[in-house]
This record gives structure tokens, sequence and C-alpha cells, in this order.
């Protein structure tokens, strides 16, 4: 890997570690304006909104639905999913791609533990609690943990389609903690924000990405790939422009 490649890793890991602490700044900032009652009449107002949609008549089926989404989301059915997609990787022989997305998922689930711990934050008691919780409510891990899960996937994976369903997978996780009265929608909006910060930072080793940087420190002249050494090689790079006027 030349010095090119070199740096360009620095300014990504740079860019990626920016990207977290802004996220943790945005993070801090939203639990001062809650705690100072800032983003009361928000969370109120939501709130309130998804407690009279709790009882009308679609309301039953909506609250189904959102229960089944909260239960995907949650810290069993995360290592379920994990699970699933883990043992295809590895059965394929990607297993810089499993090792990546098992420490990102292990690394961020510790992150979220110990924002918890750190503003301790009460849940709300506005609405019945259609789940049952026992952790502190700020930032919601089940936002934080599916915006890293479902956004490593569209990363893995690629593609519009990708992205456009694993969008959808985190709104509706999310929006279903709002719905069964266990967080707050700035809790929520604070652990899409954590999520998408270590996210970013954690996209500085995808694997992915790192064969294509390999590539792009191939010396290409004409057809043919000049790597090491021979990129600096004149009699090499006068051969191959020979071959190709041949």
């Amino acid at each position: 890997m030349g010095a090119r490649s070199i740096s360009d890793r620095r300014i990504s890991l740079a860019k990626g570690a920016g990207a977290l602490a802004l996220a943790l700044f945005c993070v801090l900032l939203i639990a001062l304006a809650q705690r100072t009652g800032w983003l009361e009449g928000v969370n109120v107002g939501l709130m309130t909104l998804a407690g009279e949609g709790r009882e009308t008549g679609p309301g039953g089926t909506v609250t189904m639905v959102m229960r089944l989404a909260s239960a995907i989301g949650g810290t069993l059915g995360r290592i379920t999913l994990l699970a699933l997609v883990l043992a295809p990787l590895l059965w394929a022989g990607h297993r810089r791609s499993a090792a990546w997305l098992a420490g990102m998922m292990a690394g961020g689930t510790l992150l979220n533990l110990g924002l918890k711990q750190i503003y301790a934050a009460p849940r709300p008691d506005l609405l019945p609690h259609l789940d049952i919780v026992n952790s502190y409510s700020f930032p919601s891990g089940h936002s934080a943990g599916n915006m890293m899960f479902f956004g490593a996937l569209a990363l893995l994976a690629g593609g519009r389609i990708a992205q456009a369903l694993a969008a959808a997978m985190i709104l509706m996780i999310g929006v279903s903690r709002v719905w069964l009265g266990v967080h707050w929608p700035s809790d929520v909006l604070a652990g899409w924000i954590e999520g998408l910060g270590w996210l970013a930072l954690c996209a500085v080793w995808l694997p992915a990405r790192r064969g294509e940087e390999q590539r792009a420190d191939d010396a290409v002249v004409g057809r043919h790939a000049v790597r090491g050494d021979e990129a600096m090689d004149p009699e090499t790079v006068e051969h191959a422009r020979g071959g190709d006027q041949q």
C-alpha cells in the first residue's frame, strides 16, 4: 500500500472520528435540551398523538405491528439477526466482513450502554408501557443499535434497494418505541444520531472499501496492472506501452 493510500486512510479515519465526535456532541445538546424542558412540547405532543392512536379502531393492529418491530429491534432480536447474517458470511469465506460486522456491533452496544449510564435518564411515564423496560431511557438503545446494524448491512450489500429497506426498518423500530410509550421522541433521535456517528467511524475499516483502495493502488499502464516496484520501473512501463501498440 503506497504513501498516498496511507494518507487517504488517515484522512478517512480523521473524518470518521470527527463524525462520531459531532454525533456525540449533538447527543449532548439533545440531552441538555430535554432536561431543561426545551423539548417538552415536542416530546409530549408526539407521544400524546401516539396514545390517541392506540385508542382508535386500527390502533390495536398498529400496536401489534409496533410490538413486532420492537421485538425484532431488541437485544435478543438483533443478536438473532446478527447470527443469521454472520453464518452465511463465514460460510462464503467473507471472514473480514463478518469480523467487521461483529466488532462494530459489539463496540456500538458498549457505547450505548456507557451513554445510558452517563445520562441516567428515566423512562417517560406519560403513557402505559406496552413493553418491559429495565434500563435508562436516553439515548434509545433500539434506535442506536438498529441504525448500526441495518446501516452496516446496507453498506455491505450496497445499492439503493438495500438502503431503502434499511431506512424503513430503522424508522419503524424507532417509531415503535414512542408508540409503545417507553421512549421520548428525543431519545429515539439521539439514538439514531449516536448510531450513525459510530457507523461513520467504523466504516473506515469496512472490508469492501479496503479492497477498493487496494485496487486503486495498482498502477495501470494500458491494460496491464503494474504493482509495487514495477510501477517505478521505466522499462516495465515502456514494455507495457509497446505491447498495447502491437
